[in-house]
């Protein structure tokens, strides 16, 4: 058996894998308990019982999350292997929780899977998730696992802390206020259309290393989870959200929220060069295709005047992740990108109905 954060061997063959509905869910939930490592001092029960037990941080908020991820909506296994699942399950969590100038401390997994399920996708997922959890010091504490007649469902739920008064939510703006977001932008969606495109063959990975860097953001989307506690600690932030549903989605969001317009200037737009070079190829405008899509999984915030130079602790600390001005809340209402000096309405993003 792997190790804990560790990838199952390559060429494993699944299929002569054992099946879950053959294993039982009492062994499942013992298999996976032997899988984790050993839990820090604040959790008092952990997997075993009816419910974990862990005693918050003294004199911190508690900030609690979940996001599911559903096969067929959120994920392709033509393209995406299970541990490819597990790894994003808990990085969007842990994502929320940043946004939100927290740090994640607890995870619980939730795992709906269908009677066909392999006890090695299992293994693999928690491979995936368990590397994740490492990287962010997050502790796996329970769960739950039942039996799915449709597709396969993956559901954690995260809780993280964050000091009081250092909390960041979406409404924190205010008109002047710089608008910067983290890393770069198109990646996740460009790299998926690159593996749509090619389904038929999904052994093939990209020979151009932006475009596979951008299949392997959609793949394991990493979450700034160090800059989104900085931007809560030092309070360079008034407002703050990631761009999971896409760019121009969160800065409308925001701008809605705060009681403000905004406005992206184009030309600044951290786009990824192999997403550029994708849409490109396409015919397609990179600026409108970046704003729009989803999976980035960057932070979008906002930063007052008076803050400017908190910020500028936040960039020496975030360990060469890019972070870029693209605009500006405003009092006109309007949420705009302006390019060559011309303004025009911003994409929508992803939305579920």
């Amino acid at each position: 058996m792997s190790s804990p954060g560790s990838e199952p061997p390559a060429g494993t063959s699944l299929g002569e894998a054992a099946l879950v509905a053959d294993t039982g869910e009492r062994a499942l939930i013992e298999r996976i308990r032997q899988r984790l490592p050993p839990a820090p001092a604040e959790v008092l029960v952990g997997i075993g019982d009816d419910a974990a037990v862990a005693e918050p941080e003294r004199g911190a908020l508690q900030v609690v999350t979940t996001d599911a991820l559903v096969e067929g909506v959120h994920f392709d296994r033509r393209f995406s292997s299970a541990a490819d699942i597990g790894y994003k399950a808990l990085a969007v969590n842990v994502s929320d929780v940043a946004s939100m100038g927290g740090v994640t401390r607890l995870a619980l997994l939730s795992l709906m899977l269908p009677a066909g399920t392999s006890v090695a996708d299992v293994d693999s997922l928690l491979d995936g998730l368990l590397l994740m959890a490492a990287s962010t010091r997050v502790t796996l504490v329970g769960g739950n696992i039942t039996r799915s007649p449709g597709p396969l469902v993956v559901d954690v739920t995260a809780i993280g802390s964050v000091r009081r008064r250092r909390v960041l939510t979406r409404a924190g703006g205010r008109a002047g206020d710089w608008l910067y977001v983290t890393g770069a932008v198109g990646a996740a969606v460009a790299g998926l259309e690159w593996l749509r495109d090619r389904a038929t063959d999904p052994a093939s990975e990209p020979s151009d290393g932006t475009l596979a860097d951008c299949v392997a953001r959609h793949r394991r989307p990493e979450p700034r989870a160090r800059i989104g506690a900085l931007l809560g600690r030092t309070r360079a932030a008034s407002a703050c959200m990631d761009a999971s549903d896409g760019l121009a989605d969160a800065v409308s969001q925001m701008a809605a929220q705060s009681g403000t317009g905004a406005t992206i200037d184009a030309a600044a737009l951290p786009i990824h060069p192999g997403a550029r070079r994708w849409f490109e190829s396409r015919g397609r405008d990179p600026v409108r295709s970046s704003l729009g899509g989803s999976d980035d999984y960057e932070l979008v915030f906002a930063v007052s005047k008076k803050a400017r130079s908190r910020l500028r602790s936040v960039v020496r600390d975030a360990r060469g992740v890019p972070i870029t001005r693209i605009g500006e809340l405003t009092a006109d209402r309007e949420v705009s990108l302006v390019r060559h000096g011309e303004a025009e309405p911003l994409p929508s993003g992803f939305v579920h109905f």
